[in-house]
Formats: structure tokens, sequence, C-alpha cells
């Protein structure tokens, strides 16, 4: 049987603390993550819950909903708050590269 890693204590508080900022509802955070159709309320509701722990690609796709991949950091380092100010406009993604 392989290790789990750590899970960070503090993340669905900042998941929920992001999706408040940014004053979005659940659904309204998915389509802002540009994930339609491939999460769902239930599913965010969960990671909030702290019930089950988002994949890193959620976890870059919360990141990027609020200014870019630094903001990565803050998410997963406990000892890490998040930003006071979350950008309400998120940064562009990179492209992706063929």
């Amino acid at each position: 049987m392989g290790q789990s890693r750590p899970k960070p204590a503090r993340l669905a508080e900042k998941l929920v603390g992001i999706r408040s900022k940014l004053e979005l509802s659940q659904n309204e955070m998915i389509r802002r993550m540009g994930l339609s159709g491939q999460l769902t309320q239930n599913r965010i509701s969960a990671y909030e819950l702290g019930e089950r722990e988002p994949p890193l690609y959620v976890l870059l796709a919360y990141a990027r909903a609020c200014g870019g991949g630094e903001f990565l950091e803050h998410l997963i380092d406990d000892e890490m708050d998040l930003p006071e100010n979350i950008p309400v406009a998120p940064k562009k993604s990179p492209s992706k590269r063929k």
C-alpha cells in the first residue's frame, strides 16, 4: 500500500475564502475556473467542507482564478494566509504549448 501525502489542514477554509472574496456561488466558481462539465457544485461543496481533497489541476485552477499560479503556494501552505486582496479579474492563463 502506498503512503498518502499530508493534506493541508487549512485547504477547505482557504477554498471557501477565495470564493467568498470573489463573491461567487459554487457554480460561478466552476465557470470562473473554466471547469464546467468537469466539476459539479456537489464536488466543490465537498472540497470546501474538507470531505474531499481536490486534485492538483483543480488547485491550480483555483489559484489562476484569483490572480495566477503564485496563489498556489498560499493554498497549500498552512502557515500562509490568503492575501487580503484577491483580484476580481483573473490574469490570463498561459497559452498551452503544442
